[in-house]
């Protein structure tokens, strides 16, 4: 799915100020590394204080993901989550826009050689990980390690968004985008041996999920994973991106072994306990605002208002 074609109507007065904000933000990140976080994280306290429903949300998470931990950790991990959120704005303006010599003074890659042994194998593989603030750049750092791959997509209802979007992920991962609703080219994709990012945290269809734990919390769970790695004869390979106080580094996982099972709720509960081994590897880096159990069990009590 190629990246859609430029028109005159993306200079349309109602498009410029995303057009201001775009070119606002490629200039601000031509400044030094260090002023960017600096900036990102007053950025995200700001958000943070404007927005009572996100921050509600936040904390919601947080305590139920982290019950054995106290009110006043759960109210630290919250502020930092949102300077995480601050941060991640500037990230993937570097993600987008900074030279591949830059980015290598401040990035590691480890567990290449999980990469390369599935590429030996001759499979495709999905790339499983989370959203989280680094999303961005994660990806581009591992396009950085010599890992092409297809990024998923979805249009956007700004135009101009949409335009640059596309391009820029099909840009920095090497391969075309693929519709994120159509199976077809993505299983097509797999068997021909190539990677496909991949993230199944946010549940996008209730009909094709089911229950499963995360944090010991039931969260409706998209049981897609399984089926893609069976059709599409393909590897799960987990990688999660994360910031740290030398830059950015992105952990690769060993291939899932023996999935997918029998069971699909089993194969949706082993996602999501992968999902939370990279999660604590920096646990305000994750979108703790996404609604993530906004759906509950029958039987289980509701969510607090306003969630």
């Amino acid at each position: 799915m190629h990246a859609p074609p430029f028109h005159w109507r993306l200079l349309a007065p109602p498009q410029w100020p995303t057009w201001l904000g775009i070119g606002l933000l490629r200039l601000l990140c031509l400044l030094p590394i260090p002023v960017l976080i600096v900036l990102g994280e007053a950025l995200g306290t700001l958000a943070g204080r404007l927005s009572p429903r996100r921050r509600l949300v936040t904390l919601t998470n947080l305590r139920l993901c982290f019950p054995e931990k106290s009110t006043g950790e759960h109210e630290q991990l919250a502020a930092e989550h949102f300077k995480a959120l601050g941060v991640g704005v500037f990230e993937a303006g570097l993600a987008w826009w900074a030279s591949d010599a830059r980015l290598r003074r401040h990035c590691e890659v480890v567990g290449l050689e999980h990469l390369d042994a599935v590429r030996h194998q001759g499979r495709g593989m999905l790339l499983l990980t989370g959203h989280f603030t680094t999303l961005e750049l994660g990806a581009r750092l591992l396009c950085l390690a010599g890992q092409p791959f297809h990024a998923m997509y979805r249009p956007y209802n700004n135009p101009v968004a949409d335009f640059f979007m596309h391009r820029w992920r099909e840009a920095r991962s090497n391969l075309p985008a693929l519709p994120r609703d159509e199976l077809r080219p993505l299983v097509r994709a797999l068997r021909e041996g190539r990677a496909v990012w991949y993230a199944p945290d946010q549940t996008l269809d209730p009909r094709a999920s089911v229950f499963a734990p995360f944090f010991g919390v039931p969260a409706l769970t998209i049981t897609a994973t399984s089926k893609l790695a069976q059709i599409g004869r393909a590897a799960v390979v987990p990688y999660f991106p994360q910031r740290t106080v030398r830059g950015w580094r992105v952990t690769v996982l060993p291939a899932l072994a023996d999935f997918p099972g029998d069971d699909e709720t089993a194969d949706a509960a082993r996602v999501n306990a992968v999902l939370e081994q990279g999660i604590r590897l920096a646990v305000p880096q994750y979108f703790w605002t996404h609604r993530r159990f906004k759906r509950r069990p029958p039987g289980a009590a509701p969510m607090p208002a306003g969630y």
